[in-house]
């Protein structure tokens, strides 16, 4: 993303979360979702981030929004997880056009599951796969590349994985060859905007593939500019070994990469909220369902 292409505006709406907004109307859910907003030179586009796992709820709460469903351009999926991508079958139905693009890493479809407490699969859900979302009247664009949504808009791509405190934040599991293996979620995709005269917007799903590495990869495709904005899930609430120790030193890392703004909930936990709040103060608000963020 060149210096000419950049956003003249950005606005995150989040549409489904964990929690709501004090005396909100909205509805919760486990899962995450985002309606975003990009402005550039007249043009604007509305990309949906993810579709959390009802879509009953989030089409309520789009509607209470006062946001129409067809007003939609294109979808990204962050990675497999039902609690991202359960009824976008039905999401697309609801836009009611075809052939709506609709973005994720290749392996999006792959068997993903847990083993503890006992054996449940939590990847893509049956009624959204492949076949599913074409028949509704989706334009599958799977790519392990960046992939631009417009200029100043793009996807990470898959994320190089560089440092040695982040991991997945759950034990995951998937069959490679009829054997199976640890799931490293190599389909943690993001979604990366450059806004003029702000800096880089990162919006992340789960951060999976961990929120530095994805920060990292963000400059690094956007050519060294400052991280204005981190708005997503960071998934430390399941954090392995020595929690409290993975927590601080990712704080640590976000705090040498200085964003003027942190925006996290979802999988984050509260533990983490709060080493967040306690280094960035102001800075950093827990996201809620309802809350809409202007860039511009």
């Amino acid at each position: 993303m060149e210096q000419q292409n950049e956003l003249d505006r950005l606005i995150v709406t989040v549409l489904a979360e964990d929690s709501v907004q004090y005396e909100s109307p909205y509805l919760g859910q486990h899962g995450v979702s985002f309606l975003v907003e990009a402005e550039a030179a007249g043009t604007v586009r509305r990309i949906l981030v993810d579709v959390a796992q009802n879509h009953d709820a989030l089409l309520t709460n789009m509607k209470l929004m006062g946001i129409d469903p067809a007003a939609i351009d294109s979808i990204v999926l962050t990675h497999c997880h039902y609690d991202h991508t359960r009824g976008l079958a039905h999401i697309i139905r609801a836009i009611g056009r075809p052939d709506i693009p609709v973005v994720a890493h290749p392996s999006i479809f792959r068997p993903n599951f847990i083993t503890s407490p006992s054996l449940r699969h939590v990847g893509v859900m049956q009624g959204d796969g492949k076949e599913a979302i074409e028949k509704a009247g989706g334009f599958l664009c799977l790519s392990g590349d960046p992939l631009q949504i417009m200029p100043g808009l793009t996807t990470s791509g898959e994320i190089e994985r560089m440092t040695a405190f982040e991991e997945v934040g759950i034990n995951l599991f998937t069959i490679d060859k009829g054997a199976v293996v640890p799931d490293p979620m190599r389909d943690d995709i993001s979604l990366i905007a450059a806004v003029k005269d702000k800096g880089l917007v990162i919006i992340t799903g789960c951060s999976h593939a961990g929120i530095i590495n994805i920060a990292k990869q963000a400059v690094n495709i956007a050519g060294d500019k400052k991280i204005h904005a981190i708005i997503g899930g960071l998934h430390l609430i399941e954090a392995t070994g020595d929690a409290h120790e993975r927590i601080k030193k990712t704080v640590d890392a976000l705090r040498q990469i200085d964003p003027d703004r942190i925006y996290a909930g979802h999988c984050t936990g509260f533990q983490a909220q709060v080493e967040l709040y306690n280094t960035f103060n102001k800075r950093f608000s827990p996201l809620c369902t309802g809350m809409a963020i202007e860039i511009s």
